[in-house]
């Protein structure tokens, strides 16, 4: 446990250093949503985001916990919430099952992992502990800070950059292929602009 509050921190340390509020990051973070995306309460995110502690929760308390955030926090398309029934019928189970699992906290995977797959959530929803949900949802976030932080940092570390580099060593037919890809993003890039 004590390496995923390691791992947290050291993406907490560098969401800091990119939206300069290092130690105030509740403040530059969309918390609703990574409390919707991770299964984690809002305050348990914002201790977390502030370099804190989530209570010691065990495995079943966890999956029991996250079970009935999805039933708060989901709703059906018409916006009411999904009675145990509906839920049961996506979990592939009934609805005793059901009942009985959010008492015991300890469902089968397959039904959890439909559930999770219906819901669009991440693997490891139910079971992840709170660090390691939060650092998982924090990626894509990072990644975009540092896309905008530096746009070129991808294509470096495709390894493009260092391709195009090489073009004055390269012959004829390597020319053609990567002058054939360039031309293939340009194009689309013309076409999304006019598209809009």
């Amino acid at each position: 446990m004590s390496d995923a509050y390691t791992s947290l921190a050291e993406i907490l340390a560098r969401l800091g250093e990119l939206t300069g509020r290092s130690g105030r990051l509740p403040e530059a973070l969309d918390v609703a949503d990574l409390s919707h995306r991770t299964g984690i309460p809002v305050g348990v995110v914002v201790e977390l985001l502030g370099g804190g502690r989530a209570p010691e929760t065990c495995l079943s308390g966890r999956v029991r916990q996250r079970l009935d955030f999805i039933r708060e926090t989901r709703r059906r398309p018409d916006g009411k919430r999904y009675s145990l029934d509906e839920l049961a019928r996506i979990a592939g189970t009934s609805r005793q099952w059901l009942s009985e699992w959010r008492k015991s906290g300890m469902p089968g995977l397959e039904h959890t992992d439909r559930l999770r797959r219906f819901f669009g959530l991440p693997a490891g929803f139910f079971t992840a502990d709170e660090p390691e949900a939060l650092h998982e949802a924090l990626q894509p976030v990072l990644q975009a800070l540092e896309a905008e932080a530096d746009p070129l940092l991808r294509l470096r570390e495709s390894g493009l950059v260092r391709l195009a580099a090489r073009a004055p060593q390269m012959n004829a037919r390597q020319l053609a292929t990567l002058a054939d890809l360039a031309e293939m993003i340009i194009s689309s890039e013309r076409a999304g602009d006019a598209a809009r």
